[in-house]
């Protein structure tokens, strides 16, 4: 018993690298040799083609094909063929989705999964075909990368080429078919790009003889990244302007703020400043002249004041909406009252119409209401009017507003 399990082992070691039964100790039962999962009909050609090129390079194909069958005259073979065998089994299942795993666990045949499954998955009719051209035709660059978008294309054609295959051949009628195909081909992808490659794909197309195309994307992806490269330095120059913008707004923010409006004199009852700043314990800087008591808008208080003494007046509802004090606008009464008629003859003050729609001053084309009387100052002794007639002398303020 000792004596044939050690030429077992003899047999199995000594097998070539090269023998569809050698196994390296990476090829484990958990391995996935292909990174897509088996969905159905609509992947099974990319799945099938992947599957293929992975076991051909662990040099299992074999086992699926039929070509690599199972030793009869050496059991240490034989047995060697079985796990083989598994493990090519356990690869096809772990490539494939959760359903089609419950459905080919029982198997145990690697081949018989294989043949079962292109039995059932590669149906390439009509509609797939036509769905398959329509995306080609369709696809657009819609902003994204032209690398992005021709390797999608790219996809998409071995896919089709894939599907619809034809005989090979070295006759000029194959060549033409292959040039003709190259052309549509071209086409294809120039129809996709965005509209900012317009220039480069009109010259493509007035280009004689066409390019191919491979040349015809090596061309537009430098377009591409000039266009980035030039966009990208004004993207830069825009931030920065920005950014010094920003930062000049805040500089003069700060530089001319306000009054403090927390802080408030218990003297002059001003804000901005303390009863220990007041200039009017501590004094005024020179040049700078003291604020008259009866100004008007010093503070709350006395514009409170003045808002109260001007209400006491006769006319308060007139004169609070003026920006003068009762005494200002007294004065200026008294000066329209004391000229004499040629006085104002010889004023700016502008002349009353009875029509006032009619008048027209040298600033400004005057439009108002007929029933009111309006004094226009447009601060010149000369007057455009319609007529001369409907020109009179202001005697006195019938309105003020």
């Amino acid at each position: 018993m000792a004596g044939g399990e050690g030429t077992s082992v003899t047999l199995i070691s000594k097998l070539d690298i090269g023998d569809p039964l050698y196994l390296h100790p990476s090829d484990s039962s958990a391995l996935t040799i292909v990174n897509i999962k088996l969905k159905g009909t609509e992947n099974y050609s990319v799945w099938s083609s992947a599957m293929k090129l992975a076991l051909e390079a662990k040099n299992k194909f074999g086992f699926i094909n039929g070509k690599c069958e199972k030793p009869k005259d050496n059991d240490v073979l034989a047995a060697q063929w079985d796990r083989c065998n598994s493990v090519v089994l356990t690869w096809l299942l772990n490539s494939v989705s959760e359903e089609l795993f419950l459905g080919q666990v029982f198997s145990k045949l690697a081949s018989e999964v294989w043949t079962d499954l292109k039995e059932t998955y590669d149906k390439v009719d009509g509609s797939v075909v036509y769905d398959l051209y329509k995306k080609i035709n369709c696809i657009s660059q819609n902003g994204c990368s032209v690398a992005e978008y021709y390797n999608k294309l790219t996809t998409m054609w071995k896919q089709f080429d894939a599907m619809v295959q034809l005989p090979s051949c070295s006759c000029q009628a194959a060549k033409d078919y292959n040039d003709f195909s190259t052309l549509i081909k071209l086409m294809q992808f120039l129809m996709g790009l965005d509209d900012v490659y317009q220039p480069v794909r009109t010259q493509f197309l007035t280009r004689e003889p066409f390019p191919s195309v491979k040349a015809a994307y090596a061309l537009i992806s430098r377009e591409e990244s000039h266009r980035l490269s030039s966009s990208g330095s004004k993207g830069q120059n825009v931030s920065y302007v920005a950014r010094s913008n920003q930062s000049n707004q805040n500089t003069s923010r700060r530089n001319f703020r306000g009054p403090n409006s927390t802080l408030k004199c218990t003297h002059c009852n001003m804000i901005g400043h303390t009863v220990d700043r007041c200039f009017e314990i501590i004094g005024y800087p020179p040049g700078m002249k003291k604020r008259s008591s009866g100004s008007f808008g010093r503070n709350n208080s006395n514009n409170n004041t003045s808002r109260s003494s001007m209400s006491s007046g006769p006319s308060s509802s007139a004169t609070s909406a003026l920006p003068f004090t009762p005494e200002q606008i007294a004065k200026l009464m008294s000066l329209v009252g004391e000229k004499s008629e040629g006085d104002q003859e010889k004023s700016n003050m502008g002349g009353m119409s009875a029509c006032v729609s009619e008048f027209v001053s040298c600033s400004s084309s005057v439009s108002f209401s007929h029933d009111y009387n309006w004094v226009v100052d447009s601060g010149a002794n000369q007057h455009m009017v319609k007529n001369d007639k409907i020109c009179l002398i202001v005697l006195m303020f019938l309105n003020v507003v």
